[in-house]
């Protein structure tokens, strides 16, 4: 192996032990990884930019401005609420209405989003209750991972591989992941009803004190929140339609994005781009340079080939041999770099005689969203969740969840795969 090829290797390597260990923050290290990837000459400035996914970053900024905006109005806290009073205040049914609430908002909001507007309303929720917050909150991981693989803009990892991949669009993402999440949400909701009931009892006049909020004072802006629902449905209506108007998913999120803010005035766009979330953009930033190192060296390549060597090109055991991996690699490492180097090997697949890419794709997903939940480090979802609830005195242990999110994890690849081989290998 030529000398800048163990180069690009050594500095993936260090990077990525530095991203696990979360000493130093992870978008520092990713951009200092991609950087030295360009300043040591193993990528040059220009095929480093060709490497950057504008899609992505485009689909996701535009995406945050518009439900932070939408936040503004108090809708989410709205929904919680209502669904709370719906539960007749009881502990376990809001639960379950909350769980239901936080899989539907990841996959049409992506799930970092949801957990952000949905953990406060939670604490909220516990409060009046006096019920410890930390069942509902890993709870809420699992659905904000397994609503968010639903569609094209759920979960991160869907939004990289359908803007690598053009032929999977917002209506493909649906058609082919929905089934198997809604299969997964009606089996794992039980579970969390089962594992956790004990652990969330209250008393009746705790029950009532929830009834007797009311939901409609916390609509803050009902001018902002018919914009906002307007703008937020005529943007999900791209999605399903960007392929037969012959646009990007970027910009129509972006499109929908600057609408509202023109709707909203100069104040809004102030306040809406100090909510994008800046640290996950340059961290994808860093990732993509990252992974083109290892693309230009011919790295990924080398990988395709051994993966096929592996499994003799054979369809079925290659898709099974992405998604296990995914999912067991997804659940110790963060999934996001780890699909930003899945997808240039899968790529070579198919310059390298694999035919029908289709099945390897859905795998990837499947198994990245799905292996999220299984550590409390496997999905950036599940890190912010885990740092809201430390904040308000409710630290979720590392072990804690793995007790729970591992065999859950497995349980759900397990159903995923008898999914794809029927659906797709049989």
């Amino acid at each position: 192996m030529e000398q800048q090829a163990i180069l690009a290797i050594g500095i993936f390597l260090v990077t990525y032990g530095f991203i696990i260990a979360e000493k130093i923050h992870r978008t520092i290290v990713a951009m200092l990884g991609g950087i030295l990837m360009v300043v040591l000459g193993i990528v040059d400035q220009e095929s480093a930019l060709h490497h950057i996914d504008f899609n992505t970053l485009g689909l996701l900024i535009g995406m945050m401005i518009i439900v932070s905006i939408t936040a503004e109005t108090g809708l989410f806290k709205y929904i919680a609420l209502i669904s709370a009073k719906k539960a007749k205040g009881d502990p376990v049914q809001i639960m379950v209405a909350l769980v239901l609430i936080t899989a539907v908002g990841s996959a049409f909001l992506d799930n970092v989003t949801t957990v952000l507007l949905m953990v406060p309303v939670t604490f909220s929720i516990t409060r009046q209750l006096r019920v410890n917050p930390v069942p509902y909150l890993i709870t809420q991981i699992f659905a904000s991972n397994i609503g968010g693989t639903a569609t094209l803009i759920g979960d991160p990892p869907n939004i990289m591989i359908g803007s690598a991949v053009k032929e999977l669009t917002f209506m493909a993402f649906i058609t082919n992941l929905a089934p198997i999440v809604i299969v997964i949400m009606a089996i794992t909701v039980p579970i969390f009803v089962f594992l956790f009931r004990k652990q969330i009892q209250t008393t009746s006049e705790l029950k009532m004190s929830i009834m007797q909020m009311n939901e409609q004072d916390v609509i803050t802006d009902r001018k902002l929140l018919i914009k906002s629902l307007t703008v937020l449905g005529l943007t999900i209506i791209g999605f399903f339609l960007h392929q037969t108007l012959h646009l990007e998913s970027a910009t129509v999120a972006l499109a929908g994005a600057f609408l509202l803010l023109l709707l909203t005035g100069e104040h809004s766009m102030e306040v809406a781009f100090t909510k994008v979330e800046w640290t996950t953009i340059f961290f994808f930033v860093g990732l993509f340079v990252l992974v083109s190192g290892l693309v230009e060296t011919g790295v990924i390549s080398k990988l395709a080939a051994q993966a096929i060597e592996l499994t003799g090109g054979n369809l079925i055991a290659t898709s099974f041999l992405i998604l296990w991996l995914s999912a067991i690699a997804s659940a110790f490492l963060d999934n996001i770099p780890f699909v930003a180097t899945m997808i240039p090997m899968i790529q070579e697949m198919g310059n390298m005689g694999v035919t029908n890419l289709e099945p390897l794709w859905w795998s990837l997903a499947l198994g990245a969203c799905l292996g999220g939940n299984g550590t409390l480090i496997g999905a950036s979802a599940n890190l912010i969740v885990a740092g809201m609830s430390g904040k308000e005195g409710h630290p979720i242990k590392f072990v804690t969840f793995m007790k729970y999110g591992f065999p859950l994890m497995l349980l759900t690849v397990i159903i995923a795969s008898v999914y794809v081989y029927f659906r797709y290998l049989f």
